[in-house]
């Protein structure tokens, strides 16, 4: 079984991200970021809320459980984060349906199970306030 500090160390290697450049974005200094990774310290709630904003799966690193709905890499995060931001302005259903148009005009199916399609959609969802 892997401990915080190697998972942790995983999610940052996952994010094609230096120690000195993720110690950065978490507002604390290499030298922390190490000791994390290598279990001389466990990490603050504060630098694991800093650094889940960077795409970090913090469920991954405390309990060693990927979640399903988080960026497996730098460029799923993007497109995470371009639908929360067309979700944020109400046009979560647009966002959407241009994917589902992009991905259907190239003849790729979306599938969970073999043989299960997916069906996505948002209009009776409630959007945030």
């Amino acid at each position: 079984m892997t401990t915080i500090g190697q998972r942790l160390k995983e999610e940052r290697e996952r994010l094609n991200l230096s120690q000195t450049s993720m110690a950065d974005a978490a507002g604390t200094t290499k030298k922390t970021q190490i000791d994390y990774e290598t279990d001389r310290t466990p990490p603050k709630a504060t630098y694991l809320a800093a650094v889940a904003t960077y795409g970090v799966d913090i469920a991954y690193v405390v309990t060693g459980q990927r979640l399903e709905n988080v960026a497996g890499t730098p460029t799923e995060l993007a497109y995470l984060r371009n639908c929360r931001a067309l979700a944020k302005h109400g046009m979560a259903q647009q966002g959407l349906d241009g994917l589902t148009f992009l991905r259907e005009s190239k003849g790729i199916k979306l599938q969970e199970d073999p043989g299960d399609e997916i069906v996505l959609d948002l209009t009776n969802i409630a959007r945030e306030p």
